[in-house]
């Protein structure tokens, strides 16, 4: 019996949109108003959807708990209230796109998940804006 369990979680950052290899006109030509110098943020939603097996004794796929704080310590701690393109290991040398952004949360709670469980992110950059990434 395969079930999904999904937690949801918030966080504000602020990110630039450019290439550092790129030249400032190709940058705007490809970015527009994303490439501001001086940084744009947004109100990102997060939805963490981990599927598994439910343990025949406790009746969890995964503790919510457990989830949540997961959530809390690799993402919300690290990026909420974070200029990303300067406060983040991560994307010092990777451009901070919403596409990125999902992989980079993914790679972070995958190595604190069980690998029997498939883990799925949904990353809403706006109301209108979202990605969502399941692993390769």
């Amino acid at each position: 019996m395969r079930v999904t369990i999904s937690r949801k979680a918030h966080f504000n950052a602020a990110h630039r949109l450019y290439r550092k290899d790129w030249t400032a006109e190709k940058n705007d030509a490809v970015f527009g108003k994303c490439n501001n110098p001086n940084f744009h943020g947004h109100n990102y939603d997060l939805t963490v959807s981990v599927t598994g097996d439910v343990d025949p004794e406790t009746g969890f796929v995964i503790d919510v708990k457990i989830l949540a704080d997961i959530i809390y310590q690799e993402v919300e701690l690290p990026f909420d209230h974070k200029n990303l393109n300067l406060d983040v290991l991560e994307f010092q040398d990777l451009n901070p796109t919403a596409e990125h952004i999902a992989v980079v949360i993914w790679n972070k709670i995958r190595k604190k998940i069980n690998p029997d469980f498939d883990l799925e992110i949904v990353l809403y950059e706006t109301a209108r804006n979202f990605v969502t990434y399941k692993g390769e």
